[in-house]
Order: structure tokens, then C-alpha cells, then sequence
């Protein structure tokens, strides 16, 4: 049967005109007879189809007294029925008919936030009215828009075509498993619209005029209701949460809301955010050619990268504020301070002048315990970002099947060391894992002594390596400290190959230094190793002039000592260039030391060696170590391998770490307090000056520290007189985050500039 003819018999229609829809699931029509309009609407037949809209229809029956919002009304067919199953060209569909609404979409209109407050009390009429309603078919429904359902959209991830983006969207699923799951039970439910976005309301003179479109009912959790309309309000704004915060008010000013429903918003807007993104890369990858399906991704996008930079904490208090419950008194940090000193020793040191006291962390940005967040310009331990997803779903599957030493045999083990020697070179072979860089290092001590059978270490000026006995013995930055136990006898310590500071600064430095190093071991003989990072940062992020390694490493062989790189800092594609720091020297160390990045917080580390190396090593006593090389560690190292892959954070450390010199670089001709800015990919420094001079300018630098602390940005200082800002964010950092640092940067200088007494 045709539809004209379904219409004509079933309604009485003398000459209806029909105009095709653009909808999801079904086909929708346009209905015009006269001066009438209708929305004629078919759905593929099942059985559970046709339960859900016989309850849909209750729904829009039920809704008819509310005269403020005009509502699509069910028209009967002949023999009374709203609901009718139909053949169509051989094919049976479920029909109904329904009044066509006038009006101007919500998304089509200028309004203000008076308009927010008033959706959100429409909504709460609405569902006021339908309350008492019940249908089991609803309640029966599960699919990925109803957000009691939300993990259903994990299986739409793999459409998501950014890796990255697609990490981010498994954050918030992990927060939703965390924080929404575990309380659904607690919640009141009934059935919900489940759908007020802009092109489903309906507004007039900044009036909330109507509400289209009922095809998502279900039975849910009523704060759904809520968070769904607060969603769409605000996602199309550039400050998103002062517009959701109107339509939660004017909810609450009908149907109060509860204070443990409020406290879940902040994940269940991210979650509706989460479920439109997944559900259009699911449609682009099924109907590229049906625009109507993604229409509000990049709303959703915007919003859910706003969201990130939004402390979980300070969204919840604002929700709380609106339906009248007062933010809870949070302790000073001061009480938090003398909290920790009283049984942790202050030689444990806190940045800034004012700690932070921190409460959880996504990506680049951390979040405090009183609301701020920070962009995290600084810490380069959660190498792919805070709290990335893959890594902690790694460390959470396999915590809960097996952790256990390596006195047993377990896969991890075996494919973690693999992975990690496919990205080394050749004859680097043999790994030995241990809990962190310290214990790296203090192994790979140990490890070229008993190689070599001689004592002596060649070291350079400013260089750490941890904070173990073994490792501060060949650290000059720790033991030249005044508070130090100075140079052990058998450590010989040369300079550091600086061409912005040292004694040679030109194209020919890297072989000078090696010559003064090769005098410095002229009577010198039982030399064991030489050790170097391939960035000095604790010397200020300081690079070893150019070819200065090419030249060192074969005047040590020659002595018969190994070349150690310590690559706990310049490691795993942090510099961007190459994987590794030595990489970039065009060199080939005997033994090299990893740790912090490996993990991405975790606390684990590796000396890697030859063969050769690691045999004189098996003619001492047996090495052992109770979690080095556990399964879970191994799980999460080979977590964050794969992450550095798949989302090329190697290639992202290139491209914005150069974007980041040259903005530096930029400054650097504005401002002549900055003598120096280098380094390479995300491992940057910016030596602080006094004008036109080299003289290091500590007082500015720690200013520039904790004021940027005060703007929210997380940077540290560093260097022999703590005079070079260090900043070496995780991996994940954009242009649009160093645009941010820069200018803010920009803005200090000129401020402290204005108003210093040099």
C-alpha cells in the first residue's frame, strides 16, 4: 500500500503532500493537507518497536494538559488505534501519525540565559506530569543513548578516528565506571524524554514554545532528565558551565533536586558528550553521505576539551550552589602542610611558595583540592598524560588476574623486554628491570665495575642520577651540594660540554670538551664508565654540545671503561627527534638507564646492556629484585609503549616542541632578561638573566615559577643557581597549550620588567 493511500483511507486526507524527514532510524514524512501539517512516521517492524511506541504514545496523551508547551498530539486511524502495523511494497512497518508543531528551533534562535533557566523548568513540568506514568517496555529498553547504558558507546570507540581522541573518550568512560555506576541504584527513576536538545526544543521570543520528538523515552534515572538538557544548552558556547548551571536552576526550581544527584553531573554531561561523538563517527562510518547523524559533533567535541580543563570539584560545587547547598569548607593547605610534616620528614621538599594540595589529574592538567586546575607544563613522569586510560586499564586487568616476582614464569616478562629492545639498538640485548631510575642507575654502577673490574667514574659537572648511595656518588649535583659529602676519590668529574656558558661556545665545542676530557684522564687509569645524560637537567636542561658523545665515548673504550646513558629524563621519544637522547649524538651506549616515563607514574625501571656486559654480571651473586619486572609493571610498560605508537607522541614531542622554541625564541628577542632557551622536542629550558647579561637572575626565576603557579601553570626551576625555568609536560601537550604558557610568559615579563629595580 502506498502512503498516500494509507493516508487518504486511514485519515481521511483529500490530496496530502508529503516531504521526507532526516531522522536516525526510521523514515519520517512532512505531512500537508490544506491548511493542516502532520508528521506521518514508519518504523522497520519488531515487536519490541512496537511495545516502545504504544508507551510513547501514553506518554504524548498523558502530556496534553500542559498547555504551555505545545507537544506533538497522537491522530487516531480509523478504528481508533495511534499505533498500526501496515505493509508497505511488501515490507511490514509500524505507522503513526501526529500533529505537526509549529515553531523555530532552539537552535535556529538568539537567545540568553533566562532561556536556559526556562528549559530546565520546562523539563521539570514535564516530567512532573508523566511521573505516575509506568511501562515495562521502557524499562526494558537498553541501548547507547539512555545513559544507565552508557558503556554500550565503548563499542563505537573503534570508529573514533584520532587515537588521542579516543583516549580521551575512555577517560570518561573510566570516570563514569568510577563515579556514576556505583550510585545508579541510589537514584529515582521514571520515564524521561531523554532527548531536549536544540533541535528537539522548540522557542519563541526567548520562551520555551515546544518539545519535539519522543523517540527516545525510556525509564532512567531522573537526573538523566537534567543532565542531557544541560548538555545541549551549553555545548555550543564558548563558556559552557554558567549555561549549564541556569538549566539545572530552573529544573530545581520545580523539582528540587537531590544533592547526590547533582554531585553526579559533571560525568553524566561528559558522558552525553562521550555519547554523541561515539554515535557520529558510528554513523559517518555507516551513512558518510547523512550529515543529519553528526551534525552536533564538533559542539560535542568543544565542550567535552573544554570539560577536560574543568575541575571536577569546582563543576560539582557550582551545581551544588545552584540548588542551594553550600560549598563544603576544604582544610587550608596550611593544615595540609603541617599534616604531612608531622610524620614525613621536610627534607621531603613541596614546590611553590604556596603547595598545592592536588586531588586528581587528566592528560596535561591537574586538578586541586579547592577547584583549580593547572596546566602541567612540568612534570615529565606521566609521560603519555595523567591517568591515561590504557595505562590504567592495563594496571587494573592485570592487578586483578596476577602480580607476582620473577621467579616464575608469566608472559609479561618476555614480551615486555622484547618491546622494549625493538626500540634499541643493537647490541643494547639484555634488560634487567627494577623499581626506578635511582635503582637503574645504582645497578648500572654496579654492572660496569664488575665488567670492567676497575673502580673509577668519569662524571660530568651537574649531572644526577639518583637518589641511592651508588647514584649520588656519581651525581655532582648532589654531592657538590653544600649540604653534600663531596667528590669521592674515585670519581673524576670533567665539565659540562655548555656552549651557552662554558669555555667553548663554538661549532667546534663538542670537540673541545672531548679533548679536555681526554686530558683529564691522561694519568688516569682504572676507569670503569662514563655517564651522562644526553640533556643535563639538573645542570638546566643543558644539551651536550653537538658531536661531543661521537668523541667521548671512544676516548673511554680506549681507557677499556663502558658509556653509560642515563635516559631516565630524554627517553622514550621525549625529545622528539629520536627515541632516545644518545640517538641524536649518532653513538651506541654499552649500558643504558631508564625509569619515570616507562611507567607514566608507575614506579618502574631497566638497565638495558649487552651481552657482554651482562655475562661478567652473571659471575656475581645472583640479582634479585621483589618487584622489578612484576607482571603489572610490565603490563603498564607495555601500556605506554603502545600509547607512544599509536598516538605518535614521538611525532607530537617534534612538532610542538619546535613551535615551543620558536615561540621561545620569539620572546627571547622581547625580552632580553631571557639569555638562552634550548633543548629539544618537550625537554625545554629558558635560561632567566640579568639584562644583556649572563649572570644568572635567580630572584626572576623564582618568581616566574610561582607566579605562573598563581596563574594556574605548572612550571619548575633548575640549574646551578636554580635559574633556568624547566618545563617538560607529558607528551600529550598541544600548541594551543604552549600558546597559553607563552603568553602568559609574555605578560609576567612585562609586568616584573615595569616595575623592577635591576
Amino acid at each position: 500500500m502506498e502512503l498516500k493511500t494509507i493516508l487518504t483511507k486511514e485519515f481521511g486526507f483529500n490530496n496530502p503532500q508529503m516531504q521526507p524527514l532526516e531522522g536516525y532510524d526510521n523514515k519520517n514524512y512532512k505531512v500537508t493537507d490544506g491548511a493542516k501539517k502532520y508528521v506521518f512516521k514508519t518504523y522497520p517492524f519488531s515487536e519490541s518497536v512496537y511495545d516502545t511506541l504504544l508507551s510513547e504514545n501514553e506518554v504524548l496523551l498523558a502530556l496534553e494538559p500542559i498547555k504551555t508547551l505545545s507537544i506533538p498530539k497522537p491522530i487516531p486511524f480509523k478504528d481508533g488505534t495511534y499505533v498500526k502495523k501496515i505493509t508497505i511494497e511488501h515490507e511490514i512497518f509500524i505507522c503513526r501519525l501526529l500533529t505537526f508543531i509549529e515553531g523555530t528551533f532552539l537552535g535556529d534562535t538568539t537567545y540568553g540565559k533566562e532561556t536556559a533557566r526556562k528549559l530546565g523548568g520546562a523539563m521539570a513540568a514535564l516530567n512532573t506530569t508523566i511521573a505516575p506514568l509506568k511501562s515495562y517496555a521502557l524499562q526494558a529498553r537498553a541501548w547507547p543513548w539512555d545513559l544507565q547504558h552508557f558503556e554500550l558507546n565503548q563499542a563505537y570507540l573503534r570508529y573514533v578516528p584520532n587515537v588521542h581522541d579516543r583516549s580521551k573518550l575512555s577517560y570518561f568512560f573510566q570516570r563514569f565506571k568510577r563515579h556514576v555506576r556505583p550510585n545508579i541504584p541510589k537514584l529515582r527513576k521514571q520515564i524521561i524524554h531523554n532527548d531536549a536538545n536544540e533541535w528537539n526544543v522548540l522557542a519563541k521570543d526567548g520562551e520555551v514554545s515546544g518539545l519535539i520528538d519522543f523517540g527516545d523515552l525510556t525509564h532512567a534515572p531522573l537526573i538523566n532528565e537534567v543532565a542531557i538538557a544541560m548538555t545541549y544548552m551549553a555545548y555550543d558556547k564558548k563558556e559552557p558551565l554558567p549555561w549549564a548551571i541556569e538549566v539545572l536552576k530552573g529544573y530545581h526550581d520545580i523539582s528540587p533536586i537531590l544533592e547526590h544527584e547533582a554531585a553526579l553531573l559533571y560525568d553524566l554531561i561528559a558522558a552525553r558528550l562521550c555519547t554523541s561523538i561515539c554515535n557520529s563517527a558510528f554513523a559517518k562510518h555507516q551513512q558518510p553521505k547523512n550529515t543529519y547523524t553528526y551534525v552536533s559533533e564538533k559542539y560535542a567535541w568543544d565542550m567535552l576539551n573544554h570539560w577536560l580543563t574543568l575541575n571536577p570539584i569546582k563543576v560539582t560545587a557550582g551545581f551544588k550552589a545552584a540548588i542551594g547547598i553550600p560549598s563544603m569548607e576544604l582544610a587550608d593547605v596550611t593544615s595540609d602542610l603541617q599534616r604531612r610534616n608531622r610524620h614525613i620528614s621536610p627534607i621531603l621538599s613541596v614546590s611553590y611558595q604556596r603547595p598545592i594540595a592536588m586531588h586528581a589529574a587528566a592528560f596535561q592538567y591537574m586538578y586541586d583540592k579547592v577547584g583549580n586546575t593547572f596546566l602541567d607544563a612540568y612534570n615529565n613522569i606521566p609521560h603519555v598524560g595523567h591517568c591515561h586510560p590504557l595505562v590504567v586499564e592495563a594496571a587494573q586487568k592485570q592487578m586483578e588476574t596476577l602480580n607476582t616476582n620473577t621467579r616464575y614464569l608469566y608472559d609479561q616478562l618476555a614480551e615486555y623486554a622484547e618491546k622494549l629492545l625493538e626500540k634499541c639498538p643493537k647490541p643494547l640485548n639484555k634488560v634487567f628491570f627494577v623499581n626506578s631510575g635511582s635503582a637503574a642507575s645504582d645497578l648500572a654502577v654496579r654492572m660496569a665495575k664488575a665488567h670492567t673490574q676497575k673502580d673509577k667514574m668519569v662524571v660530568l659537572e651537574h649531572g644526577y642520577h639518583g637518589n641511592t648511595e651508588q647514584s649520588i656518588a656519581v651525581s655532582d649535583y648532589k654531592f657538590n651540594h653544600p649540604k653534600g659529602n663531596g667528590q669521592p676519590s674515585n670519581v673524576i668529574k670533567v665539565p659540562l660540554p655548555d656552549t651557552y656558558r662554558g669555555d667553548f661556545q663554538d661549532k667546534k665545542a663538542g670537540k673541545k670538551y672531548a679533548l679536555a676530557l681526554q686530558e683529564a684522564l691522561r694519568n688516569q687509569s682504572n676507569i670503569a664508565a662514563f655517564i651522562a645524560e644526553s640533556i643535563v637537567g639538573c645542570g638546566g636542561q643543558v644539551p651536550l654540545a653537538e658531536g661531543y658523545l661521537k668523541e667521548v665515548y671512544p676516548i673511554i673504550r680506549s681507557k677499556g671503561g663502558l658509556c653509560i646513558a642515563d635516559e631516565v629524563q630524554t627517553g622514550f621519544g621525549r625529545l622528539g627527534t629520536h627515541f632516545w637522547g644518545f640517538q641524536t649524538h649518532g653513538v651506541v651506549p654499552d649500558i643504558l638507564i631508564l625509569g619515570k616515563p616507562m611507567g607514566n607514574g608507575h614506579p618502574i625501571g631497566a638497565v638495558v646492556c649487552t651481552d657482554a656486559v651482562a655475562e661478567s654480571f652473571e659471575k656475581g651473586v645472583e640479582f634479585f629484585s621483589s618487584f622489578g619486572g612484576n607482571p603489572v609493571s610490565c603490563a603498564v610498560g607495555l601500556a605506554v609503549l603502545e600509547v607512544i605508537a599509536k598516538e605518535g607522541l614521538q611525532e607530537n614531542a617534534q612538532a610542538v616542541g619546535t613551535y615551543y622554541l620558536e615561540q621561545l625564541r620569539h620572546l627571547q628577542q622581547k625580552h632580553p632578561v631571557i639569555g638562552d632557551v634550548r633543548g629539544s622536542g618537550l625537554f625545554l629550558g629558558i635560561d632567566i638573566v640579568h639584562p644583556n647579561t649572563k649572570n644568572t637572575y635567580n630572584h626572576l626565576a623564582q618568581y616566574i615559577k610561582n607566579e605562573f603557579r598563581k596563574r594556574h601553570i605548572l612550571i619548575s626551576t633548575d640549574g646551578p643557581d636554580d635559574s633556568v625555568i624547566k618545563t617538560k609536560p607529558p607528551l600529550c601537550f598541544t600548541k594551543g597549550n604552549v600558546d597559553h604558557v607563552i603568553t602568559s610568559l609574555d605578560n609576567l615579563l612585562k609586568t616584573f620588567m615595569a616595575n623592577a629595580t635591576l
